[in-house]
């Protein structure tokens, strides 16, 4: 007896994901695995490190050489037509050099730069000459920069000043959106987050704090930024989603292990059952 076997007429939007890997899964590329499948992408990666960590932090970084993470990527987009880029933690200069040059090539394709330069528990993800390629080549090819205060402020080289002057400062590094995360201002009730274009401020979205500590918490918010523009929607619509799908994995977290929650980014699934 034969069998057929439907295929799905329509492929999904496919995000190449530029980031590291994490053994447990809470952060770096398997988070932004999960938060696309979540929310109906397909995920493609270059992974540009190994560590060594866990629900506590991380423990150990080696950055995959960048003629492997250039290889990763251009074997994606030769065989596959990707609809968003995505970039959390890159391990090296080299890599972020080879990240810059490989996205060059595609300018039509929205970046989503998330930079990720510390761990939940600080530990250290990148240097200065990170730092530098990042400011100088990464940030005026993001569509949508995600960075919290403290990233902001490093990123920018922006010590003192309020928010809008630190969007300034990274808008006028080459970014077209920032999205400024509020959740290291613990001093504020409730968490806000502010998008911001050069024009100004966009958008302020407000979202009850959470009482725990998570981990992968930036990286779904990036991932789930990346999504919904692949999927079409404009940057208003696309970050307030993320918002709102951040959130709400946030708020059903697990704790599987010794230290930070994981978010659960298949929360609407378990809400369901």
């Amino acid at each position: 007896m034969s069998r057929t076997f439907p295929f799905p007429q329509k492929t999904p939007p496919i995000v190449l994901i530029f980031a590291a890997s994490d053994p447990v899964a809470g952060a770096g590329a398997q988070a932004d695995m999960l938060t696309l499948a979540a929310l109906g992408c397909h995920p493609a990666t270059a992974i540009t490190a190994l560590t060594v960590q866990d629900t506590t932090g991380v423990h150990g970084l080696t950055p995959v050489a960048a003629k492997q993470v250039a290889a990763q990527a251009r074997a994606v987009l030769a065989d596959m037509p990707v609809a968003a880029f995505k970039i959390g933690v890159l391990g090296s200069a080299e890599n972020a050099h080879a990240a810059a040059d490989i996205t060059a090539e595609y300018p039509d394709i929205p970046l989503v730069l998330d930079p990720v330069l510390a761990s939940g528990r600080g530990d250290a993800l990148a240097d200065d000459a990170l730092i530098d390629v990042l400011r100088a080549r990464l940030l005026p090819r993001a569509a949508l920069a995600t960075p919290n205060i403290p990233e902001a402020r490093r990123l920018s080289a922006c010590d003192t000043g309020d928010r809008a002057q630190i969007a300034a400062r990274l808008l006028a590094l080459g970014a077209r959106h920032v999205l400024l995360t509020g959740t290291h201002e613990t001093a504020e009730e409730p968490v806000c987050n502010h998008l911001y274009d050069a024009s100004g401020l966009l958008e302020k979205n407000a979202w009850t704090r959470l009482p725990d500590s998570f981990h992968g918490s930036g990286c779904t918010l990036a991932a789930a930024c990346a999504a919904h523009l692949a999927q079409g929607k404009g940057m208003r619509a696309a970050t307030r989603a993320a918002q709102e799908f951040t959130w709400q994995s946030l708020a059903h977290a697990f704790a599987p292990g010794k230290g930070q929650r994981i978010p659960d980014r298949f929360w609407q699934k378990h809400v369901a059952a």
